[in-house]
């Protein structure tokens, strides 16, 4: 019993000890250093939480301090949460920082738009109080929106997924009603899953809509649906991921993709900016030679984690586009099909890792595997691929290749563009299709010329003074460029005419 008790004993002086400062305190005196004066946390959707933001608080004197009290100013009714060295709350007591050392504060906030009085919402962090109080401002911008997301099982919880043809599938999402097939500027609407648009209906999104993307989340345009983007010059429409907080300005695969779907048709893309998300655009779509089923006008399309544009088998008829950096290419069109681009500039500048392909590829077959495992190539025909008045560059040195399989029709014509092109290892010396001296498929062809971008690296490709490509452009009936600036007798190659840079 003696050895129990005397081991009790010791339990309890552990016990003591640990609960302990091993340091002594003094109060604090309002001399705190902050990290910044005020957090802004950038712009938020009613109801949707905010990113976290932090604030590093410092102790710069020789002394342990202690704060008596860290509270919001609006106290237990503020919409912003705080987490101090830890602890997460909205009022804190006693809270100590070691000499010469500092505490993180973590922010972050949820706000109902309706109970708001004010879209720039604020509240300040208060550190102390009387004499030595000292404070941080809190402010965000709070956003009204529509939101479209799939419906939930009230029992099981499940979030729907979307049938297609018939099958059930695993992508989360549900069909558009009549009601919401028109998308306007009023507000900017924000999609959780898939819309998909259904068969026999048209999407219209009207002149400076904002569409924002949640995670895994995009538009469908299904068989024998339409998809129409009425954007202007002044008014572009904008795809992007619902992050809006300024580091995801240039972060690429927020969301997923603009699908269109095999048979859908007439679809039409004008004045749009489409970026950060896997696919800009996924088309599927057989057309036929004479009806495009994507007409794509005046458009940008930047910062896509996989492809710009990847068609399959499909028709395009472009002019005006600008296609940047993709983690493979910029516009893939493969597995044969029509597409015809004027003036349109592909620039591949991805450094968010190595990029396999060149900023654009054209091919006319694909592979798969068969019942036996063996590899089985398919060919289709490729009517047309015809580049007029276009820029291929990028910072691989290959950044445009045609990849022929015979078996099926190989058509293309490139004229008067400007072609980055160095096969140092002479990979492609025997592709008949890249040599770039036979007339009869490429004409007027500058290989390897300055494009003099602005600012390749943040996705700004208009051309200065010094580029190659001024004056080198054939004459078309398009005849301003993507800024609406008016081309001259002797236009210039790609989507915007030269300027000088200041």
């Amino acid at each position: 019993m003696r050895y129990f008790i005397t081991l009790l004993i010791c339990i309890a002086l552990i016990s003591m000890s640990s609960c302990r400062k091993d340091f002594s305190t003094v109060p604090s005196f309002g001399s705190l250093e902050f990290s910044k004066d005020t957090v802004f946390l950038d712009t938020v959707f009613t109801n949707i939480g905010s990113a976290t933001y932090n604030l590093k608080v410092y102790n710069r004197g020789n002394k342990a301090i202690t704060i008596p009290k860290i509270t919001l100013e609006n106290g237990s009714t503020s919409n912003y949460r705080l987490n101090v060295d830890g602890i997460p709350g909205k009022e804190f007591n006693d809270i100590d920082i070691l000499a010469k050392d500092s505490i993180y504060v973590f922010v972050e906030t949820t706000i109902d738009e309706s109970t708001i009085s004010d879209p720039l919402y604020t509240d300040r962090i208060l550190f102390d109080n009387g004499a030595n109080q000292q404070d941080v401002d809190l402010v965000t911008l709070v956003q009204d929106a529509y939101f479209i997301f799939p419906e939930r099982d009230p029992i099981t919880m499940k979030i729907d997924s979307l049938t297609i043809d018939g099958q059930a599938t695993t992508i989360k999402g549900r069909y558009l009603t009549d009601t919401e097939l028109i998308i306007t500027k009023e507000k900017p609407t924000v999609i959780y899953g898939y819309a998909a648009v259904p068969a026999n209906k048209t999407l219209t999104i009207e002149a400076g809509a904002k569409v924002y993307f949640h995670n895994n989340s995009g538009l469908i345009i299904d068989d024998k649906a339409t998809l129409k983007v009425n954007g202007t010059l002044n008014e572009k429409v904008v795809f992007e991921g619902d992050r809006l907080e300024h580091r995801f300005n240039q972060t690429p695969g927020q969301w997923g993709t603009i699908w269109m779907r095999a048979g859908s048709k007439d679809n039409e893309v004008y004045h749009a900016q489409i970026k950060n998300g896997i696919i800009g655009i996924l088309i599927d779509s057989i057309g036929s030679d004479t009806n495009p089923t994507l007409k794509l006008q005046n458009t940008e399309i930047y910062n896509h984690s996989n492809f710009g544009i990847l068609a399959r088998e499909t028709n395009i008829e472009a002019h005006n586009v600008v296609i940047g950096a993709a983690g493979e290419a910029s516009l893939a069109a493969t597995i044969g099909g029509t597409y015809n681009f004027t003036h349109s500039t592909f620039a591949n500048f991805w450094n968010n890792g190595i990029r396999q392909l060149p900023a654009v590829l054209v091919n006319n077959f694909f592979t798969y595997n068969d019942a036996n495992g063996q590899e089985i190539t398919e060919t289709r025909a490729l009517n047309a691929a015809n580049f007029t008045n276009c820029i291929f560059g990028g910072n691989n040195n290959i950044e445009f290749v045609l990849d022929k399989v015979d078996g099926s029709l190989f058509n293309y014509n490139i004229s008067n563009c400007m072609i980055q092109f160095n096969d140092a290892s002479d990979s492609f010396t025997d592709v008949v299709e890249l040599d770039f001296e036979n007339n009869t498929n490429y004409q007027n062809i500058i290989l390897n010329g300055f494009a003099n971008f602005r600012d390749s690296q943040n996705e700004d490709f208009i051309i200065g003074q010094d580029s190659d490509a001024i004056n080198k452009a054939k004459t078309t009936s398009f005849s301003f460029d993507i800024l609406g600036i008016v081309r001259t007798t002797n236009p210039d190659i790609g989507a915007y005419q030269s300027i000088t840079f200041e």
